[in-house]
């Protein structure tokens, strides 16, 4: 069997997330999707863990079930604390097998903040002593750092992150079990930094609402247990670790350098463009230049443990490429739930039929669109500064990276 792995979602009890962020809305748009393991999010809310607990069945595998999907206590938390005179906040995912094991977690994390505010609860604690926590309680606690690029909140981030894991996590470094690589890089640009070699790339969609799950995910066969998961996973096991499921990084809303509200923003060439000339601030330096810097500005690819990677737009994005109609209009609607009845799932559509398939059963600008995508022959206009990025079509390849 192909696992479908989202590890990274939020409930409604997160700021900014839709209302129909609960079991039931998810585990339909996970059989919508394709998703066979979902991240239940927010584990450290009060609220949201009980109404897990009343309506998760235990599988007793480190795995709980709801409505035929499998769901893994999962969810994020932002540790801040000040390093060398700097405020530093860090976005990190961590993952229980069980009730028990959580009830301990979250005992222990309310002494470092109030739990009950937000689906991803802020904590003051540093890196190496919030890891340092999490393995007195158990081994079995698995921690990996969100979209380790992003300005703010990734440990690599611009505005308020690292020069390297170890500066972050000290001597717990090794109890990562992976860095999710996040929208806005993909794992060729990972592969270029030297000091992330050692680690396990993972994508996760970091959805705020129900349709955006698996716009970022991990294909993994046959995966029995929590235990098993994660040991694919921190093994990096390519022969069960399939592929990963990418945005075009330049998609993502932090790729570029820029300021949003000047209408401003680019790919630097150099590090040394700092002030926006429309309102003379600083840039929100991007992704793209954090990576060149950790690399010294120099593309040349690293081993890293290497998990092959693919790329996808979401369908409905594509649809509403193709038909001129908004995301969320009835009119994509319509067209979209026609295609999963003859594909099965949104996945199936993007990812795994074969193009004589697609073009049979598919209007032929749309099968265009997605074998384009799959071939990595598309135009992108680059997100910067919390402004999303778009994916339309190009005749002739045109790659950054050259990947």
């Amino acid at each position: 069997m192909i696992d479908v792995v989202d590890l990274h979602i939020h409930s409604h009890y997160s700021m900014a997330t839709s209302k129909d962020m609960d079991l039931e809305h998810l585990s339909f748009w996970a059989k919508k999707k394709g998703v066979t393991i979902l991240a239940t999010g927010d584990i450290t809310h009060p609220l949201w863990v009980k109404n897990l607990k009343d309506k998760l069945i235990d599988l007793q595998n480190g795995f709980f079930e709801f409505d035929g999907v499998r769901f893994v206590l999962a969810g994020e938390v932002n540790i801040v604390f000040e390093h060398n005179g700097k405020s530093r906040k860090v976005h990190i995912v961590i993952a229980v097998p069980s009730f028990e094991i959580l009830s301990k977690v979250n005992e222990k994390l309310s002494q470092y903040g109030d739990l009950s505010i937000d689906g991803r609860p802020t904590l003051f604690i540093k890196g190496e002593e919030f890891i340092r926590v999490l393995k007195s309680i158990s081994p079995e606690i698995k921690i990996i750092p969100a979209h380790i690029w992003t300005p703010w909140f990734g440990v690599f981030g611009s505005k308020s992150g690292f020069s390297s894991l170890e500066e972050c996590f000290g001597s717990e470094t090794n109890y990562i079990s992976a860095l999710e690589t996040g929208l806005s890089s993909d794992p060729f640009m990972n592969y270029i930094v030297r000091d992330i070699d050692s680690f396990t790339l993972v994508s996760n969609s970091d959805a705020h609402s129900p349709q955006n799950i698996a716009r970022e995910a991990n294909v993994i066969k046959d995966v029995s247990s929590y235990e098993d998961l994660f040991t694919v996973i921190e093994n990096a096991d390519n022969r069960r670790f399939l592929f990963s499921v990418e945005f075009f990084p330049e998609e993502g809303k932090y790729f570029g350098d820029g300021h949003r509200k000047c209408g401003i923003g680019f790919i630097p060439e150099r590090p040394d463009r700092e002030v926006c000339p429309v309102c003379g601030k600083p840039f929100t330096y991007g992704v793209y230049h954090r990576v060149m810097e950790c690399a010294n500005w120099k593309k040349k690819e690293r081993t890293n443990k290497k998990i092959p990677f693919r790329y996808t737009v979401p369908l409905k994005e594509i649809l509403s490429s193709v038909l001129g109609k908004g995301r969320s209009t009835k009119t994509v609607s319509v067209v979209y739930d026609k295609i999963l009845s003859d594909f099965g799932t949104e996945l199936n559509v993007l990812l795994f039929s074969n193009d004589d398939e697609l073009s049979e059963k598919l209007d032929k600008k749309v099968a265009n669109f997605i074998l384009a995508v799959r071939k990595g022959n598309v135009k992108k206009e680059i997100g910067y500064d919390g402004k999303y990025g778009k994916i339309s079509l190009l005749e002739e390849k045109v790659d950054l990276f050259d990947r």
